[in-house]
Order: C-alpha cells, then structure tokens, then sequence
C-alpha cells in the first residue's frame, strides 16, 4: 500500500485512539501490538479518576470499534525491525511471532485453557494470579483470541508430549506448526505509542517489596480491586486471605529519587492514583477501613482533580505529609516508619502497605527508537518537538515521558492531525465504506424481545443479584431470550448479541448495563451488523441508577433493576424502526479565538486542506503568548507565537478575521451558521473554540497587598519587569514568590496547574540575571509535573528556599515604603518575618467571559468555574456533547502551551473525522408534526432552543408548524409546550412513556 496508510505502533489507549481519529478522516491503518491483545495498561485498571468510571466499561466500545472497522488491520503478536524511507513512503519491517492458534478458527470457548496442565504467573495480573500456557491475555481482549505461550508450552518445549489443548479445539484452531514470519509494509506516516512500564522497587530495601507479602505495588493492587482480577475485586490478602483494615499507600517511589532510585522527574499520576484507590478500597471494603496516603506534595493538577483531593478527605482519606525511613515486619502486619512534617518520627503499623511506583519508559522503546532511527532523552523517552520526533515519525502518549490518560488521548488525536497534514493529498485513497446488510423488514412481525444483562464486572454485580434479574427479564411479555454477561460490552458479548438476533429472529433488544451516554452507539452499532434498524433498542441504566446509589441496600437494588428492565421492554416493544435522514457537511471550519491554540487548530485545519474562517475579538494575533518569555521547542513563546500569527495570516485557506467577535449561532454539526460582528455570516461544518483566559487580579482575602505596592507584581507583571527593566533585577536584594494566589480556594476549587512550574522557571532567569538575589518560595504544593520536577530541583540547587503555607495560616504582607511579610515555617514552628524588595504573586488562571458567552451560544456546557466541559473527561477530552463543536487551550483548563497546541491538534484531528465527510447521519429520534392537530399558535417555534420548528403555509392544512429535521436534537421542548398534541418525538411518544411508567407499577403488558 502506499501513503495514504500509516502504521501505529502500541495497541494503548493512544495507539487505539489515534487509529479511531485516523480511519474515521479518510486513512487506512495498521495498529501492531506486541501483546496477544490490544487495550494497554487502561485494560489492567479497575476505574479512572476523577470520575470513578469502570476502565473496561469505557474503554471497551473502543476496542470492539476497532475489531469492527474495515480501515483498521489490526496486527497483534509484532516487532518492529527496521524502518526505512522517508516521509508519505516508508518502508517497514516487523516481525510476526506465532500465536499456534488460528485465529479464523479460534471461537474463544476456552476448552483448550481447561485441558491445559501448565499453570504460570499472569503477567496481566502483575504475578498475583495464574494462567494456563494457552491463555486469553484479559477477559474482554481484542481480539478474543487464544495464544500460546511459546516458554511454557509442553508442546512446543518438547515436542511430542502434551498437546491436551490441540485434542480438546472444537473447531481444529491448534497450530504448533506456525512459524515466525517477517511483514514488510509500505506506509506514508508512523506513530509510535508502545506505552510505559512502571518502576521495579525490588532494588529499594527500606521498602522491603517481593520480601514483605503486606507489600506491594499500585499497580498489583489496582488488578486486586479490579473485577477480572485474581480475587475478582475481593479486598482481601493473596497470602491469608485476610481481609485488611489499615492500608497504607507510599508515595513517589520510583519518581522524584535523585538518589537511590535515580529517576528525577515526577510522573504526574500517581498522587491521584492513590487518593483513587484509596477511595475506591473503601467502596470493595466489607468492614471499615482506614486509608492513609504519606506524601511529599499532593499533585492534583488536573481538571476536577482537585476536588476529587477534596472529596477524599471528606470521605476519611487521611493524608500526611512525610518521608518514609523504612518498612519492616511486625507479626502479621508491617510497621512503617516515618518523619512527618514537623521533623518528629513516628511508627504506624498497616495491614497492606500500597507503593505507588512511578513510570518508566516502556521496555521496548530503545529498539523502536533503534529501528525507526528516532532519538531517546537523557531519560529513556523519546525526544519530540510538537509531538514529531524525526519527519513523518510521531509519538503519543507515555512514549515521551509520563502523564494521565486525558492528556494521552488528546496526544494521540494530535499525532493523528500531524500525521494528516502530511498526507492530506492521499485522503480516501485506501481506505473503504463499511457495508451493512440488508436491514430487516420487522413491521409484520410481533415482537420478539432480547434480554441481555450486564455484571459490568463488580459495579453491578457487587449490589444487584444480576442472575435474578435475568431470571425476571425471561417471564416478561414477548421476551424470547435472555443472557447475563460479565462484560456486555465485550468484544465476544457482541458477538454474542448479533448471533442470538439472527438464529432467534429477534427483532428489538433490551441490554441492562450502565449508561447510554457512553454505550448506546456500541448497541445501536451492534443491532445494524445484525440486519435490524438500530433504534429497535433500549438500555435500561441499572448501574447508574441503581447500583451505585443504593449499595447498601441489595435487595432493594435488585428489586428496582427488574423495574427498570420491565420499564425498557414495555418501551422497546412499542418502538418502531425509524430511518435516519442525512445532512450534506460544509467543508469548512470556525475557529473562536487567535491565541496560541486558536492559530494552531486553524492551521492544523488549513494544512489538512479544510478552508477555515479564524476568528479574533482583538486586533492582533498570539494571546497572552505573547507575554509569557519561556523557552518552547527550543524557541522562545512570543517568538513561537509570532511565527504562528505569521503563517496564520498569509495562509491561503485561512479566512482571518480581526476585532471581530461571534454575536449569533444556528444550525448544527455539518451545517453551521454564525454571524459575527462585522455584520457577515460564515457557514461551516465545526467549530472549536479556544477562547481562552486571563490572570486572576488578588482581592480581597487573597490580595497580598496587590495594588498597595509598585514592589508587589503578578506573575506576568514580572515577566515584562524582566524583559523590559533586567538592571532592575541586578540591583534586588531579596525576592519572594506566594504560590496558588486565588486558586485552591472555596471560590475556585482548582489548581491553575502552570503557577509552580511558571515560578521555578522565574527562579531560573532571576537567578541567572543576579546570582546573589536571595529568593523565598511560599506554597501550599509544589506541583511541578512530569519533566518539569528537573527545573524545581535546579530553582532549590540555586538557593531558593522553599516555605509551606496553609490556607488557615495565610503569609500576612503589610506593604508601604518597606515591605514586610510573616509567615509561619512548619519545620522550625516559627513565625518568619522577610522584608523582600520585591512580592511576587502567582495567580489564578480564569476564563475569559466572552468564551463562556460562545459557549452558550453553541449550546455547549461550563464547569461551574466557567472552563468548558468536555463531553468525556478521559476519552473525549476536547469534544462538546454538542456535536461538532470541540475546545481547545486555556478555555478548556490551565495548562502549559505545549499542552494547548498538542489539543489544539488534537481538536483539529477529530474535526477532521467531520469535515471529510461529504455527508453525516441526522439525529433520528427527531420531533414530527401532525398537520390535522396543529393550530398555528407558534408556542413550539418559541420553545425551541435549535431554531428547528417555523411557521409555514402547507396545502390543504394551511400554516402549520414545520420541523427541520437537520437542526431538531430531539429535546422534547416542543412535545411538552403543544397544547393540540400536534408534535411528537419519534419512538419518544406519549404512548411509549405512559408504558414505561406502566412498567414502574407493575403492568408487564401494555
């Protein structure tokens, strides 16, 4: 094949990620893994933060939409060798190691797995548990396909012997005779996303790990609470089997240890990590348990995390600020040993203690680095610059140093839009149009009902009795078969559902699970593949809604899961298949902002061959990049910056409009239409905005004496003072900075993420400029993340001492010709009294107010704070629920700018997955007007909140009301305000709700 291909390396979230985004604009992919099985670490959780969302349940569908989509070859089982060429036509070797199982063949039965004799330690459950030599490597693996492993394999060790599995195959799938093959293909782009490994604390003594059983890594208890681990989600000790009632977790082993452990930089998810599991092991626990977490610096950086800190405290997570001595053995517990915060040691026995080991670059990059003659850091990561790390070769994810899964995603779709870019010109040249069969004729059929109930590993199952009410669902009316499943997301769960319609001939189908929001397309997908319209469904939220608000009471829980599986069948059953229109897209882009991110979308966009209109309220381009003088890239910000505005401005696809601002927005995903405020209207298919923020100016309690003092400046008031006056610097004698100046606080319950790493770079220049400049540091938590752990060690080695302060003991400042600051030192117990020449305030990042207008005008949600809200914080970080609007930069949250333009291309790339589609599907559950009922009273045109429904003269009725199905969303709005029940939603009607409510009561049959 040729360019229009590209080759990902890593089945992970990034690698599945980037493969979605990829196919779905118009390119074929391969996806190699060296694993049996795609899915990465995320497959391994039990949940994610901050949300507490299963971690198979959302990442699941994606998966099966990769098993499913034609565009995608997945590849498992492969090493990369060499790769040659350049970019738009690499050369790649890999190495194809055999499975000895026939995957056409292989239907998942397990069989073979049962007649195995050969038992060995499953590395998916990091050691904890065992599997056979022939294996499934996870429960809902992609593909649902059985391996051999060659190193335990009687068979293959001695050949001859064994072969209890090959005896035992229903379908013949057994091949020993598989042999490694060498692949070569012919590709325009590659990306590289093999994952991360975690740190081995086997090396540290003072922790006693693989010698003490009551210890053990994060990432060993993550598979003990997890429901497809080795006590499937039991909390209890493997080597007793005790249940414990003190754990502890250690913080920071393996991560910032310059000494013993040798890895200096922070790997940025592990705090919130422990305060997750902390969490969640209260939720497995039987009986009450106590969770302490010993930390240096609580990092919760990240958007709503921390809240999530908040919420854990509240729940009784206990935090103390230390550093660990040692752990030693003590009867049937362990004793850990520990200097607090105040310099006084203490000895605290725990049942288990959690180490939450850091992250290292994953095993197999130095020979992909090797092979595709890319360049590694000082620390094993690979080197990138705008997520390139040599022409036509880019990387995503943990690949280039740690961090969390939002921000892992949006790499991925980031990578994809450089990817795209580059090989815009072979769009559509390999891929092809998925085909369905023939949809079924069902209207003469009665109903034939499908059941299918979800364990959701132990989020359901942990509360609901599940086989009970799968029990119930097969007496219901016209229900004709009924299935519990662990997992009904799974891949051979979905498979299972297709078979079931076409042997049974089912024609609707009810799954009881979590939520639509997140699972309804997989089903609706699902019917489509199986011939039947895919609005013959429903989905009853029996997790949501039941399981996890009543788990204390069962019985009850159980009891209300019948209910709402009754309610869903007398819905599906009065359902009708609805066919669903489609809507020409408009092959071009609106991007709301001219800041850094802003310009990148609309280039990224531009360079893809998508014309796009940018939009800009002031008068010229950059932001608050413009003032910010940190080094990006290798180039500094403002220059980065103007370089952008530059090619932004002369770029022929770019419609660049100035002092100009959105007033007015109609229409939907596709066809858009905004006014503005220099009096035009532009069409287009997307929009991102990328609106931005703005420094929060000290007031009140939090002000510091800002404003009192040409000696007390923010942050970006120091950064011009620099630029502009550097003698000024030469002739300071002392300096201080107060870290988290309006953030962290009751009004703004975040942290604004760049402040620390802002002030320790500030540091670095100050001291450079005068290297006798004394300089204090007052925080709360230094949260310098990732990489940017190296620059706070550099401020420290510098001189710069660092002093903690809390929100109850605020650094008084009383400012006037001589400043004077007290503030309380927690080690020496002291109150300090510094008189600086210069107060330096670092400050609140906030949205700016025009932004959170836009929104509203696209109907797209804010956080309370204002910020925009994502569709899905961990797997659609820079989608609107409102489809066809995506976010980009500072309006989203703080964070760094080489984070806002990786979501900048990252916005770009799933506008992409739009605007190269000549047409999109509309929404089918739209509202329709009677004609003979409607009476023209206008009530539903004013109700509406798309501008969908007009006043129209029609013959022989007259003026009625008219729905234009391309803007209804099917809100509803109009169905409620009709006084004539003219209007209706279809498969939404009175009819269908009162049988629903029916159902809540008791009546079975409506």
């Amino acid at each position: 094949m040729g360019k229009g291909s590209v080759l990902i390396v890593g089945g992970g979230i990034a690698g599945v990620q980037a493969a979605l985004d990829l196919s779905a604009s118009g390119f074929f992919v391969y996806l190699v893994e060296a694993r049996p099985a795609i899915g990465g670490v995320m497959a391994q959780l039990d949940k994610t933060f901050p949300t507490n969302d299963c971690s198979m349940c959302i990442l699941s569908p994606k998966l099966v939409e990769v098993s499913r989509n034609q565009n995608i070859r997945l590849l498992t089982l492969i090493e990369v060798l060499e790769v040659s060429g350049s970019p738009g036509e690499f050369f790649v070797k890999l190495r194809r190691n055999p499975r000895y199982v026939d995957e056409s063949k292989c239907i998942a039965c397990g069989e073979c797995a049962a007649k195995c004799p050969k038992k060995v330690p499953n590395e998916f459950d990091k050691g904890l548990s065992f599997r056979k030599a022939i294996y499934l490597l996870y429960p809902q693996a992609v593909p649902l396909k059985y391996s051999v492993d060659p190193k335990h394999c009687i068979a293959i060790r001695k050949p001859g012997r064994c072969g209890f599995c090959q005896k035992a195959c229903p379908n013949g799938a057994i091949d020993f005779s598989q042999k490694i093959e060498e692949l070569e293909l012919k590709v325009g782009a590659i990306l590289l996303a093999p994952g991360f490994d975690t740190f081995d604390p086997s090396g540290l003594d003072q922790y006693c790990y693989g010698r003490l059983p009551q210890v053990m890594t994060a990432h060993e208890f993550e598979r003990l609470l997890s429901a497809s681990g080795p006590t499937r989600g039991d909390l209890k000790r493997l080597f007793d089997g005790k249940t414990p009632r003190k754990i502890a977790w250690v913080q920071c082993v393996g991560s910032r240890d310059i000494n013993r452990a040798q890895v200096p930089y922070c790997s940025s998810i592990c705090c919130m990590y422990a305060l997750k599991q902390a969490v969640i092991a209260k939720e497995h626990a039987k009986e009450e348990l106590s969770t302490t977490i010993f930390y240096m610096d609580m990092r919760t950086m990240g958007k709503g995390f921390e809240e999530y800190l908040e919420r854990a405290k509240e729940q009784g997570v206990r935090l103390v600020r230390s550093r660990i001595h040692s752990i030693l053995p003590h009867l049937d517990s362990v004793l850990i040993h520990y200097l607090d915060e105040k310099g006084s040691c203490h000895d605290e026995l725990f049942d288990l203690v959690i180490l939450s080991v850091g992250i290292r670059p994953h095993q197999s990059l130095y020979n992909i680095a090797k092979a595709s003659q890319a360049e590694l850091d000082s620390f094993g990561f690979l080197k990138e610059s705008l997520l390139e790390s040599r022409p036509g070769i880019f990387v995503c994810g943990e690949a280039s140093g740690p961090k969390d899964i939002p921000d892992t995603v949006a790499e991925a779709s980031a990578s994809a839009a450089r990817a795209q870019a580059l090989l815009a010109d072979a769009r559509f040249q390999e891929t092809q149009e998925k085909a369905y069969p023939p949809e079924r004729f069902v209207f003469p059929e009665p109903p034939r009902i499908g059941v299918f109930v979800c364990h959701c590993g132990l989020n359901i199952a942990s509360v609901v009795n599940v086989n009970e009410v799968a029990r119930f669902a097969a007496h219901l009316p016209d229900v004709c078969h009924v299935e519990d499943n662990l997992f009904t997301c799974a891949e051979d769960t979905v498979q299972k559902i297709i078979k079931a319609i076409k042997e049974k001939a089912l024609n609707r189908i009810v799954v009881a699970a979590c939520t639509p929001r997140t699972h309804e397309p997989l089903f609706q997908e699902t019917l489509r593949a199986a011939g039947l319209n895919s609005e013959l469904f429903e989905m009853a939220n029996i997790r949501d809604q039941d399981s996890w608000v009543h788990p204390e009471t069962p019985d009850k829980a159980t009891q209300k899961a019948k209910e709402l599986v009754a309610m869903a069948v007398n819905r599906v059953r009065l359902k009708r298949p609805v066919s669903a229109q489609r809507v020409e897209v408009i092959n071009r882009g609106l991007v709301v902002g001219g800041g850094l991110a802003g310009m990148q979308a609309a280039l990224s966009l531009a360079e893809q061959g998508f014309p796009v209109t940018l939009v800009e309220e002031k008068e010229i381009l950059g932001g608050y990049a413009l003032r910010v003088p940190r080094t990006v890239y290798g180039k500094r910000l403002p220059d980065l910056a103007l370089a952008l505005a530059e090619k932004v401005s002369h770029h022929p696809l770019i419609d660049l409009r100035l002092k100009t601002s959105v007033i007015d927005v109609s229409g939907s995903v596709g066809q858009f239409k905004t006014k503005l405020s220099d009096g035009t209207a532009v069409e287009h298919g997307i929009a991102i905005l990328a609106t931005g923020a703005h420094p929060y100016i000290p007031h009140g309690p939090y002000s510091f004496g800002y404003g009192q003092s040409e000696n007390i400046k923010i942050s970006l008031e120091l950064n011009e003072l620099i630029k502009t006056h550097p003698e000024k610097i030469k002739s300071l004698r002392e300096v201080i900075f107060v870290q988290c100046v309006g953030s962290r606080i009751p009004e703004r319950p975040y942290c604004s993420r760049v402040c620390c790493t802002q002030t320790v770079e500030q540091i670095i220049t100050l001291k450079e400029i005068n290297p006798k400049l004394k300089i204090f540091v007052l925080y709360r938590d230094m949260r310098t993340y990732g990489k940017n752990e190296i620059l706070y060690q550099k401020a420290r080695e510098l001189g710069a001492v660092f002093i903690r302060y809390d929100l109850d003991s605020l650094p008084e400042v009383s400012p006037g010709k001589t400043l004077r600051l007290s503030v309380f030192e927690p080690v020496i117990k002291k109150t300090l009294e510094l008189c600086p020449d210069l107060l330096v305030l670092a400050t609140a990042v906030i949205p700016n107010e025009s932004g959170i207008a836009v929104a509203k005008l696209f109907k797209c949600a804010t956080t309370p704070q204002g910020f925009m809200l994502e569709a899905h914080q961990k797997l659609r970080p820079v989608d609107f629920a409102t489809e066809g609007v995506f976010m980009a930069g500072l309006c989203h949250y703080p964070k760094s700018a080489e984070e806002s333009l990786r979501q900048a291309l990252a916005a770009a790339a799933r506008s992409a997955t739009i605007l190269a589609k000549k047409e999109l599907p509309l929404e089918p559950l739209v509202a329709e007007t009677d004609p003979r009922k409607c009476s023209a009273c206008g009530q539903c045109v004013a109700v509406c909140p798309y501008q969908a429904i007009h006043l129209e003269e029609t013959k022989p009725f007259g003026r009625v009301s008219v729905v234009n199905t391309s803007l209804c969303k099917g809100c509803g709005n109009c169905t409620a305000s009709c006084r004539s029940g003219a209007i209706r939603l279809k498969n939404i009607d009175e009819e269908i709700v009162i049988a629903s409510i029916e159902a809540a009561f008791g009546r079975l049959w409506y």
